[in-house]
């Protein structure tokens, strides 16, 4: 936590370019503590408490709310994504170039305001390295009416996740009852540093089956992918339906459900 006077000539509310300046990363030593005079950041929520789960070339619009609340009253409030052990060492940011928040003022309380700041990620700009997987932390930051400001490193988290993929193929089609269906598919994950898809390998993936003319699916098995993220199984022919493959996603990739593939049982 930070508390930094204002020594900016211009005031964070008129633009864009003075927050940029304003908020860039600085270590904050462990210890501190908020004082009564602070601004005090609480319901932090990414996304809505979504992963933000990103492909080689996804784009999309990532929105942080939070409250605001300070004796003094909040005059403008920030907040922005980083990764790293600090942030003085962020690998990270996102966006790179923070906008300020819209916040409104309390009709109850004036000295609390809710905040709101949306911005467009970019996975083909913004993440260079699968490192970049994992828990983010969201730095929330105030300037108060009376131009002390106040920011938090830590003041909530969210999980960025590589894009994950699974196929299914049920062989043979048709099959007779009572003998043996083969299934095999593959579960890949986007690489943010090659450009492609690579295999995950060493992940629990369940087979699940459809009965012809049903909308629920039953798990049969779990099975564990290969090299290169290989999926292969056997099961017994006991009537016409649809196989396939669900991934639940780890904490670095988002899950992956395949679509059903039907195979004929006569």
């Amino acid at each position: 936590m930070r508390i930094r006077p204002a020594v900016v000539a211009v005031s964070l509310a008129t633009g864009l370019s003075a927050l940029a300046a304003s908020v860039a990363p600085t270590a904050a030593p462990a210890a501190d503590r908020a004082a009564p005079s602070d601004t005090v950041f609480t319901h932090v929520v990414v996304d809505g408490g979504k992963d933000i789960v990103l492909g080689l070339t996804t784009k999309k619009s990532v929105t942080i709310t939070w409250t605001a609340t300070d004796p003094d009253g909040v005059a403008a409030s920030w907040a922005y994504l980083w990764h790293g052990p600090n942030t003085d060492d962020a690998d990270g940011i996102l966006p790179l170039y923070p906008p300020p928040g819209t916040c409104t003022v309390s009709a109850a309380d004036p000295t609390t305001s809710t905040c709101k700041a949306s911005f467009a990620v970019d996975a083909a700009r913004d993440l260079d390295h699968n490192g970049l997987a994992g828990t983010w932390k969201v730095l929330a930051g105030a300037q108060d009416d009376t131009d002390d400001w106040t920011e938090i490193d830590a003041a909530g988290t969210a999980r960025v996740e590589r894009l994950g993929k699974v196929t299914v193929n049920a062989s043979p089609e048709p099959v007779k009852k009572g003998r043996t269906v083969t299934v095999t598919g593959r579960l890949t994950r986007a690489n943010w540093e090659s450009g492609g898809y690579t295999g995950y390998q060493g992940q629990s993936v369940k087979l699940q089956f459809r009965k012809k003319g049903s909308s629920a699916y039953t798990t049969l098995k779990t099975v564990t992918s290969g090299g290169a993220g290989a999926l292969r199984t056997t099961t017994k022919a006991t009537t016409g339906g649809y196989f396939r493959f669900v991934f639940a996603g780890t904490a670095t990739t988002g899950p992956a459900t395949a679509a059903g593939d039907f195979v004929d049982v006569r």
